[in-house]
């Protein structure tokens, strides 16, 4: 069976948007059933209020803290927000005291 592109309406903003045939492909390789129910613009709008990016949450900015680190000295940036009980590390002092544990 040929797949063709299909004209589908948002059902968010009610515009009409294209299905094309090698989205439908994609969609068959990734096992959906259903078409999608929001244009292009709808679903990356609701994403972005998810909190997700374009890929979803994946590759999703990371808020970032500047340190130093309690071995070395070198300011580095971590993920999380020291609380100041525990010492922190770069990540290459934090290998090195990781293989030591």
């Amino acid at each position: 069976m040929s797949v063709q592109d299909k004209t589908l309406q948002c059902a968010d903003c009610g515009a009409s948007f294209t299905f094309s045939a090698d989205e439908q492909e994609l969609f068959q390789t990734r096992g959906y059933q259903n078409e999608p129910k929001r244009c292009p613009a709808c679903r990356q709008a609701k994403r972005a209020a998810r909190g997700g990016t374009e890929s979803s949450n994946y590759g999703a900015r990371r808020q970032m803290f500047t340190v130093t680190c309690s071995a070395c000295g070198k300011s580095t940036e971590v993920p999380f927000q020291p609380r100041g009980d525990r010492p922190v590390y770069c990540s290459d002092c934090y290998r090195k005291v990781k293989v030591t544990r």
